[in-house]
């Protein structure tokens, strides 16, 4: 919907010859004193202003006639920026900073809810065009301090801060279908012509509501466009939806939920004519991995997502463990969860020693470990294959040489006290699996690579592959999750930690949390 359009409760009304101004409004009570809005007339007419300012009043709002001081929110309705700028300039007002300028829109989901709801990004004005202003004494006017200006937008994901707050999750969702249903069709260009694009538009710091908004951005393509523009337009993308619908996306999406399960596979079994997981579970004929084995039997807990709560649970599982063989070990979780994320579908542990020693047996204890304490349902072993003074991997999504274990771990979940119940509830409750079946994968590294290694493992995977793309092309270096190589000078750069790799690149450091590429 177009967001300067008047709502239906808040009609357009025309100004008519020989109107009489409204009455003096009536004295209203006052809920929301720390909000005091003041309306502007420029472009909205007499008496649209008194009805809306009326109505502020009668929600209890603080609406007040004249600009003053005590003013902390502006309204405007189709001004931009830059219009309501120079109406302040016009006011003798200098410093724009001690007002919220926002949109109509704002207002009117205020007078919706009853009560002020948060100045978003899509409510204020300032966020397509400018960020941030100040005022030149010299020149006389506002000039930008800060502009979002498309064309200074870098195409690589580790120049720009992606936290977890999606303005564009309608297209950005609608572009990962896509992505997906190249992946299955292992056309690796489209793929990641749809992933670039969802990893901008992540990033940028509002809702894109035109086509306008995308003018001079990177990554964005024909195709892109095309379905950018049909979601303004439509509310959604009929390619996308024809994806949803198509029977060997589905299939591939079901078979590839499972531990076990790549691309290959969901094409062989697709080619056999099966199109379901209850359909390849009845199929006594196929060989399956014993991953794919674990995979099935314990399908359900490892389709559902693992919760921050879980994950802390398993992350205290595993420090114990490992301390108890290697007390001064660095065990560092990361993934989703170390870049903020509440929910996952697996947990990653980074291990290292900083101390003297190294242990090199120190995986098998561990999982010999939770086997006596019952605690191991699946493991699978890879012993390191890293060669000392190998240069890093030229490919964007080469795996790493660290030894490291792909296990299912038993979580057994809070007792519930049923002390209160009778006997048949008690011997029901008996029944119901206490455990949940998590995915952990278990990494071992050198002290001196760890942080090599953190940076590559925390993610997300589009942030790496940017990094190694932006090492490659614009500095002539050579990225992988053990080190990174300057071609130019034929060296290894040592790096302690994550902000060193970065100062190497000559790129700004980004947290963790704004890595959510």
């Amino acid at each position: 919907m177009d967001r300067f359009k008047a709502p239906a409760a808040i009609p357009q009304r025309k100004r008519q010859k020989g109107l009489h101004s409204p009455k003096p409004s009536c004295s209203y009570e006052i809920k929301f004193s720390n909000f005091v809005i003041f309306i502007m007339q420029r472009k909205m007419g007499m008496t649209r202003r008194m009805f809306l300012m009326e109505l502020g009043r009668r929600k209890g709002f603080r609406v007040e006639s004249e600009l003053s001081d005590s003013v902390t929110h502006i309204v405007a309705e189709n001004n931009s920026y830059l219009e309501v700028l120079d109406w302040l300039k016009g006011q003798a007002v200098r410093d724009s900073s001690k007002f919220e300028l926002l949109d109509i829109s704002w207002f009117t989901a205020c007078m919706e809810a009853g009560r002020p709801v948060d100045s978003e990004m899509k409510y204020r004005l300032m966020v397509r065009q400018i960020l941030q202003c100040e005022y030149s004494d010299i020149q006389n006017e506002w000039l930008p301090k800060t502009a979002f200006i498309a064309t200074k937008v870098s195409q690589y994901s580790c120049q720009r801060k992606t936290t977890l707050n999606n303005y564009n999750k309608k297209f950005t969702d609608a572009f990962e279908v896509m992505a997906e249903n190249y992946e299955f069709k292992e056309n690796e260009i489209f793929c990641l012509e749809f992933l670039r694009a969802a990893s901008l538009l992540k990033s940028l710091p509002f809702s894109v509501t035109s086509m306008k908004d995308i003018q001079g951005l990177p990554c964005v393509g024909d195709q892109v466009r095309d379905i950018i523009e049909e979601i303004i337009e439509e509310g959604e993308s009929s390619r996308v939806k024809e994806v949803l619908n198509d029977e060997r996306y589905k299939a591939f999406k079901q078979f590839t939920s499972i531990f076990g399960v790549g691309v290959k596979t969901s094409e062989k079994w697709y080619r056999m004519g099966l199109r379901t997981v209850e359909e390849v579970k009845a199929d006594k004929t196929l060989k399956l991995s014993k991953m794919q084995k674990a995979g099935f039997l314990y399908y359900e807990d490892l389709v559902s997502c693992v919760s921050k709560a879980e994950a802390d649970a398993v992350s205290l599982i595993v420090k114990n463990t490992v301390c108890t063989f290697l007390p001064d070990a660095l065990v560092t979780i990361t993934g989703g969860f170390r870049r903020g994320k509440n929910i996952g579908h697996d947990i990653d542990f980074l291990i290292t020693n900083p101390g003297p020693g190294e242990d090199d047996e120190l995986l098998h204890k561990v999982i010999d470990s939770w086997k006596k304490q019952g605690l191991l349902l699946y493991c699978d072993v890879i012993e390191s294959t890293f060669v000392k003074e190998q240069l890093p991997s030229r490919k964007v999504d080469a795996m790493d040489h660290f030894q490291k274990c792909f296990a299912i771990l038993k979580l057994y979940q809070p007792r519930v006290d049923n002390s209160t119940c009778n006997t048949s509830k008690k011997l029901e409750m008996a029944e119901v699996k206490d455990w949940k079946a998590i995915r952990v994968d278990l990494v071992i590294t050198p002290f001196e690579q760890y942080s090599y290694a953190l940076l590559g493992w925390t993610g997300s995977r589009q942030f790496g592959r940017d990094l190694r793309r932006y090492a490659a092309r614009e500095r002539k270096m050579i990225l992988d999750n053990h080190a990174l190589y300057d071609r130019r000078k034929r060296i290894f750069l040592k790096a302690g930690s994550e902000e060193e790799i970065f100062a190497h690149l000559g790129l700004d450091y980004v947290e963790p949390w704004e890595r959510n590429a």
